[in-house]
């Protein structure tokens, strides 16, 4: 899934470590390191509680990009 984050970004603006921010956040460090390695889609609530402890939209921190499949689509 095309879910790109820059969770560690503003975690690091924060100066606060995984750990930390798990805690914050209510979930385990395991939590927010595969959420910063792309390997784990947060829910629309962790999201928003994430954005929320980091003090800005949850768009400045996640965002989606559609794959194109250009070989599969109709030819004009």
């Amino acid at each position: 899934m095309p879910l790109y984050n820059r969770l560690k970004e503003y975690r690091a603006r924060l100066g606060v470590n995984q750990q930390q921010m798990g805690a914050m956040a209510g979930v385990s460090r395991q939590t927010i390191s595969q959420i910063e390695r792309g390997d784990y889609s947060p829910s629309v609530t962790l999201a928003l509680k994430l954005a929320k402890l980091c003090g800005v939209a949850v768009e400045d921190i996640f965002t989606y990009e559609e794959e194109t499949d250009h070989e599969n689509q109709p030819q004009p």
